[in-house]
């Protein structure tokens, strides 16, 4: 994850917490006037769009007071749905033998894309199966993934 978003993430959590849902993660999409910042929130019973409108109140009342974005941009606040990102190691832990998308920000054996299922979380790296191949990716060069909804 980005320092960037990091801090976003820490800035943004207590005020999740406090409505009581869990703050999954968050997406920044830098694009000018069109920035897009997306809260994935979730709560053991579900999210529905009362939850969603109550977290964009609370977090988007904080950002004001706070202002970490200097740009215009959009909240947003949205379930993981069935194609769930993953933004944190426990993420990870918790969907062994899942099928996930998984895209480096360095590539690795000239490859930045994976798709396969999680055989195994060890420390910081994540061992992916793909075509029979077992790859270790560092969760640190992970730049995004998500879990492959299944049909």
């Amino acid at each position: 994850m980005a320092k960037f978003e990091q801090k976003l993430t820490d800035l943004l959590r207590p005020a999740v917490e406090e409505t009581g849902k869990t703050l999954l993660g968050i997406e920044f999409i830098s694009a000018g006037n069109n920035s897009v910042l997306r809260l994935f929130i979730d709560h053991e019973n579900g999210i529905n769009v009362d939850d969603c409108a109550e977290v964009s109140r609370q977090a988007g009342a904080l950002l004001d007071v706070e202002d970490p974005i200097s740009s215009e941009y959009s909240l947003e606040v949205s379930s993981p749905g069935v194609d769930r990102p993953l933004f944190e190691l426990a993420h990870f832990q918790e969907i062994i033998g899942e099928t996930i998308n998984v895209k480096l920000s360095l590539p690795l054996n000239g490859r930045r894309k994976f798709k396969g299922p999680l055989i195994a979380v060890d420390k910081d790296t994540l061992i992916v199966e793909v075509d029979s191949i077992d790859y270790e990716l560092v969760f640190k060069n992970v730049d995004k993934a998500n879990l492959v909804a299944k049909l």
